[in-house]
């Protein structure tokens, strides 16, 4: 079984949403499952997923991480952990491992590219092999909400907005991809 960790953070609950799609679409794929955490921030309040070890960075056979978009990058507490990750850069835990993205903004031009591009950079560093959502899907020419080649995302307009049709499918495409490249990259 391959273990796909679904690292988040989310003030607003909107990219928990979409960590929870793109679980679904990972686990229609036989032998992976999604491993969902967060991270401890200020904002935490109980929550039903745990919060993210050291552990689960070196027992993940990809790892895609999710964030609000803050100023056009990722939220605080997000980038305070990966900030932590020294140790496991350092004894390359993530290195040829499978890395992707995800975000949510409460406006369309909010900033979800640089915020995808931005979390990327870290993954990079790591090592990792990263993988966007290709043109293929549908929906990503279709969508009026969220949704980029680098990843999924999701507009609220300043609300607490379900996840379009277009976005979850985006979703659940690329939870699938991300999972069928893993098994393909282990066989």
């Amino acid at each position: 079984m391959k273990d796909i960790l679904i690292l988040y953070y989310s003030k607003n609950d909107s990219t928990k949403r979409l960590a929870r799609v793109i679980a679904r679409g990972i686990e229609s794929v036989a032998d992976t499952s999604a491993v969902i955490r967060t991270v401890k921030s200020y904002h935490y309040k109980d929550n039903d997923d745990l919060l993210v070890s050291k552990q689960d960075l070196k027992s993940c056979s990809g790892m895609i991480l999710g964030s609000p978009t803050h100023f056009g990058n990722m939220a605080a507490p997000l980038k305070e952990f990966l900030d932590s990750t020294t140790e496991e850069w350092l004894n390359n835990t993530l290195e040829n491992k499978l890395g992707g993205v995800f975000t949510s903004t409460s406006s369309l031009h909010g900033g979800q590219e640089t915020t995808l591009l931005s979390m990327m950079l870290p993954l990079l560093h790591h090592g990792m092999i990263l993988a966007g959502v290709p043109y293929s899907e549908k929906a990503l020419t279709s969508t009026t909400s969220g949704g980029t080649p680098y990843g999924p995302s999701h507009v609220s307009h300043n609300q607490k907005s379900e996840l379009s049709e277009d976005e979850k499918q985006i979703c659940l495409t690329y939870g699938k991809r991300f999972a069928n490249i893993i098994k393909n990259m282990n066989s």
